[in-house]
């Protein structure tokens, strides 16, 4: 067997030295094209595949992996076109440097470690942590002993931490003015967690409040800023489409003059679950009752009804945050963001029902 061809071997042939050929392969630093492509034929002659990853790992000293905390069990992560469709926003801008994720689940409920073991391990240049996080999250404090950069999808703002987020309080206030608009008073809310309590790591009361997810909390706050004070808040512990149905089970299985006229989920996967527990029930939408959500996304299954909801840009709030990453590795200083949201109307609200 031959041995195995090394990249002294393709500089030699391309007649270079081994350090252009090493910066053909990178594709940094100055070197002509022709050069470059004169690297590449000579490496497609010799059928070799590139520099080995893990000799380019030791020399640059970082790992080419994004550590990406999802805070949920990945399973119902993956049931979430949210998450989705933000992971491709963030994999399609980091895949042309060179760089992977690893994703890691977040603690899901007060019996589970606060801080997954990968996250006290792995191999990460960047964390990423998708549902928010405070300076008191044991995930984020875990990251900083470990001097591991982080950015932050929909959380606080907080001075050392790149933070990545969507202006959904004002979208959530302009959802409820709509239906304020339509003569509806009983609105009530069907939430996503408010997160779990992690007891095992932090003792003090308040500052287990500081550390939950503070998602559902903003958007129950943009309904009070309208003006809306909830007839019922409902917390749902996952943002899926069986969880809306139960939800509009428990808030509608009630005489026509107790139950709300108007339900505001805080995703569309949810509002779509209380359209179809809704018309379980035998209410029409939205003669009965008025639902929005709040994502923008394709819900086919809820034809010939299209979903009033707050629209994102979710595939955009990935790449944002891919872009944050790639500069936080080129040792740049990228700015917080707030992305804005808009209003989208479709056909399941409507008219209060007359008293």
């Amino acid at each position: 067997m031959s041995p195995r061809p090394t990249l002294a071997d393709v500089a030699a042939r391309a007649g270079v030295s081994v350090s252009t050929a090493s910066l053909a392969f990178s594709g940094a630093g100055p070197i002509a094209d022709a050069t470059r492509e004169r690297v590449l034929a000579a490496a497609k002659d010799l059928d070799y595949s590139g520099p080995n990853p893990l000799g380019r790992q030791l020399r640059s000293g970082r790992s080419g992996i994004v550590g990406v905390v999802v805070g949920d069990a990945l399973k119902r992560s993956f049931r979430d076109p949210v998450s989705v469709q933000l992971l491709d926003g963030l994999v399609d801008t980091i895949a042309p440097a060179g760089l992977g994720v690893l994703l890691i689940p977040g603690p899901t409920g007060p019996d589970e470690p606060a801080v997954d073991p990968l996250i006290e391990s792995a191999a990460m240049d960047v964390a990423v942590m998708i549902w928010g996080g405070s300076s008191e999250d044991p995930t984020l404090q875990a990251l900083r002993r470990r001097g591991i950069p982080a950015v932050v999808v929909e959380g606080h703002e907080l001075d050392d931490i790149v933070t990545i987020g969507i202006d959904d309080r004002d979208g959530v206030a302009e959802a409820a003015r709509h239906l304020l608009d339509l003569g509806h008073r009983r609105i009530a809310t069907v939430t996503l967690p408010f997160g779990p309590d992690r007891r095992a790591a932090v003792a003090d009361p308040d500052r287990q409040r500081a550390i939950r997810w503070k998602i559902a909390e903003r958007r129950l706050a943009g309904l009070r800023d309208a003006g809306v004070e909830p007839v019922a808040v409902y917390e749902t512990p996952a943002s899926l489409v069986e969880h809306g149905t139960a939800a509009a089970h428990a808030l509608l299985d009630l005489p026509a003059d107790q139950r709300p006229t108007a339900i505001v989920a805080q995703s569309d996967l949810l509002a779509s679950g209380v359209v179809i527990g809704a018309r379980e029930l035998g209410l029409r939408v939205p003669e009965d009752v008025s639902i929005a959500g709040f994502d923008g996304l394709d819900l086919p299954w809820l034809t010939p009804d299209v979903l009033t909801t707050v629209v994102q840009p979710i595939a955009e709030k990935g790449a944002v945050v891919g872009r944050a990453v790639r500069e936080l590795l080129a040792g740049e200083h990228p700015a917080d963001q707030v992305l804005p949201v808009r209003l989208r109307v479709g056909t399941t609200t409507g008219p209060a029902p007359a008293a």
